[in-house]
């Protein structure tokens, strides 16, 4: 199993991380911690994940202004190979620039069952408004603060005589537990049914007049009381696989794609050698071209009233 490559952000003790790290030791986790990073030299947590053989980097923030901090940050990142970054107990308001640059590629464990108790003091804040359950989610992050797409979170109930720090102890128990489940769900979810087929539905579905049927047990795509141009299978005839399967030019175009890349292309069984199967669970799917060749198999089935609607919409 290639396991994907994850930066940490810490700012201190790093608990949350170091609970990413252990989960990581296990050999069935599908991700590995390739970098440790704080914004203070002296965190704790860099001693720990040295220890535990995970490389690390200190960097004071003062007297930087932020963009120039998390370009250094960002470099850090990208030398260690991460493919993702998840903030455990990172204190920096991050630049626009950074968000964007790892955008639907980071993610952050918020102290409160969000979209509750955006920011600090959330404890204090449950405890305050007689909430019965405070707790903790897991969100990709945006330019807003805590306010990206919820990815999991875990209630914990609220004590009588609870004190901001004794809620707070328990919910970290929940952090450590939820943090580790829900990233490895996040890193695999490019290999998941489900995540795919809505991916391959969004695009074919953006095609004028286009619309999803079921077909020999499969989801496809055609154009209203016309043609199909795209079909997505999932373990079809039990061969294990997960595709989009399109239309090609010509037969020659079908063998030079499965000659050329064989692991992603295939003859599709009863389509016929005008059709290719391209696979998307090999985890690094190349969505532009997924795009590219919907587009081109929607055009080839479609009148010519579409098709020019379609090339003047493109020219826009």
């Amino acid at each position: 199993m290639v396991k994907a490559k994850v930066g940490v952000l810490i700012s201190g003790r790093g608990s949350n991380m170091a609970a990413l790290l252990y989960a990581a030791k296990a050999e069935s986790c599908p991700y590995e911690i390739v970098l440790v990073a704080a914004n203070d030299p002296d965190a704790p947590g860099l001693a720990l994940a040295a220890a535990e053989g995970v490389a690390t980097f200190g960097h004071s923030h003062k007297g930087m202004k932020r963009a120039e901090f998390d370009r250094i940050i960002d470099a850090q990142l990208r030398a260690a190979g991460a493919d993702y970054v998840a903030l455990a107990g990172y204190m920096r308001l991050l630049s626009p620039e950074f968000v964007r640059a790892w955008e639907n590629r980071m993610l952050n464990i918020h102290p409160s069952l969000l979209p509750k108790y955006k920011g600090l003091d959330t404890h204090q804040r449950a405890i305050d408004a007689g909430d019965s359950h405070a707790g903790c989610s897991v969100h990709i992050v945006t330019a807003e603060l805590d306010d990206g797409p919820v990815l999991g979170q875990t209630p914990v109930a609220i004590l009588p005589g609870d004190t901001a720090d004794s809620l707070a102890a328990r919910i970290l128990i929940a952090e450590h537990q939820l943090y580790s489940r829900t990233l490895a769900d996040f890193v695999t979810r490019e290999r998941q049914p489900d995540w795919l087929l809505n991916k391959v539905r969004a695009i074919a579905l953006a095609m004028p007049q286009a619309e999803e049927t079921l077909s020999h047990g499969m989801p496809c795509f055609g154009i209203v009381k016309g043609k199909k141009f795209g079909w997505f299978t999932r373990d079809h005839h039990g061969d294990g696989i997960i595709a989009v399967l399109v239309k090609t030019s010509a037969p020659e175009e079908q063998a030079s794609l499965i000659e050329a890349d064989p692991a992603r292309y295939y003859r599709p069984a009863y389509f016929g050698n005008d059709w290719i199967g391209i696979r998307l669970d090999l985890g690094d799917t190349d969505w532009d071209h997924i795009t590219d060749r919907l587009r081109a198999s929607w055009r080839q089935i479609a009148p010519k009233k579409l098709l020019g609607l379609m090339d003047i919409a493109e020219e826009f």
